[in-house]
């Protein structure tokens, strides 16, 4: 892109810009989130992008381009560059750093009002899956993402010890990098795990079928409040069903993860449900700490404990208000200040 196509792009950015975060000027080198931006706006500003410069691009690649100038860059480019495993959330001036994980089929996004609520002068980066976008083959297996992580947390950290937050999903990678980090000398000092389980496939037969009979409920329930035109849409497509259902039975709306819908992003969820139903947790010799959300999801099982507590060496459990998605959107407060509480208590030991 010559210099006037990029002064171009650049007043095309500004207006944009200025108009999404409200406000009358915004110079080039200015940061997006620290202007206030979010999830939400990160969206309508991409879907703005999209009308005007005519490139469609996840709302996900605002981390890569805070930045106007990172973005008229970014738009400038045939192709975008990979997206990086490791992505910095929050600055920090002291060592070591918190490395967070994100749930199955979403992005690092879907924790940004949890990571902001956290207090804690660590930096802390977020572990993004591989194949969101469809530029990538994502991960079909737990061990092989733990892997890339794990690469990426070596690569900024060498040594222990290490911090490890993984929600849902991102709570089972989260222990796979704690084993491997254990068997390999290193301390983990911390292992804290957000409304995370194994497939049901793994649980005991009386729990599989409380579940499954709880989710036959929540299919009837949906069923019958979706308009006529739906319904057999419904009945007749997998697809269907899980986006109509994909909040597992939460009371609240799932956390914007900044995805496009399509072909890629149903092969990003699949490969996760994939890696989801093939791992088989292994017995964790360290601590593991677990929050859960008061209000029971009915896909996830009502006793955590009930299944952690034989897996590993030491088990402690947290309940914070809310539901398993509002507990990293409008309750998120209740749970960062859970964390930030484990997070002090850990570093004080080191």
């Amino acid at each position: 892109m010559g210099k006037s196509s990029t002064t171009a792009s650049i007043d095309a950015l500004a207006d944009i810009w200025q108009r999404v975060l409200d406000r009358p000027f915004v110079d080039v080198e200015d940061n997006f989130f620290e202007l206030g931006g979010d999830p939400s706006s990160a969206v309508q500003l991409f879907q703005e992008v999209v009308k005007v410069c005519g490139h469609k691009l996840s709302p996900l690649r605002m981390y890569q381009a805070p930045t106007m100038s990172a973005m008229a860059a970014l738009l400038a480019q045939p192709m975008p560059p990979p997206f990086p495993t490791l992505v910095p959330l929050k600055a920090g001036s002291r060592k070591p750093a918190i490395f967070v994980t994100h749930g199955l089929g979403g992005t690092v996004m879907e924790i940004f009002h949890l990571v902001k609520a956290i207090e804690s002068e660590h930096p802390i980066y977020g572990l993004q899956s591989r194949g969101f976008d469809g530029d990538e083959q994502p991960h079909t297996r737990v061990e092989d993402m733990a892997q890339q992580y794990l690469d990426a947390i070596k690569e900024q950290q060498p040594r222990g010890p290490y911090f490890l937050v993984g929600y849902s999903f991102g709570g089972l990678v989260m222990l796979e990098i704690a084993q491997r980090l254990r068997e390999s000398g290193e301390r983990v000092a911390l292992l804290e795990m957000i409304e995370t389980y194994p497939h049901n496939n793994l649980l005991p037969l009386t729990r599989r079928m409380a579940l499954f009979a709880n989710r036959v409920k929540r299919h009837a329930g949906i069923f019958l409040r979706l308009p006529v035109r739906k319904k057999i849409a419904y009945l007749t497509s997998h697809e269907e069903r899980v986006r109509a259902s994909w909040n597992h039975g939460s009371e609240s709306e799932p956390p914007e993860t900044g995805l496009l819908y399509g072909s890629a992003r149903d092969r990003f969820n699949h490969a996760g449900i994939q890696a989801l139903v093939r791992y088989q947790p292994r017995f964790y010799q360290g601590k593991m700490n677990f929050i859960k959300a008061a209000r029971v999801s009915s896909s996830f099982p009502d006793d955590p404990g009930g299944i952690w507590q034989k897996l590993a060496a030491e088990f402690e459990i947290d309940i914070v208000s809310g539901d398993h998605f509002s507990i990293v959107t409008t309750d998120c407060h209740t749970l960062a200040a859970v964390i930030s509480w484990h997070l002090a208590a850990a570093f004080s030991e080191e």
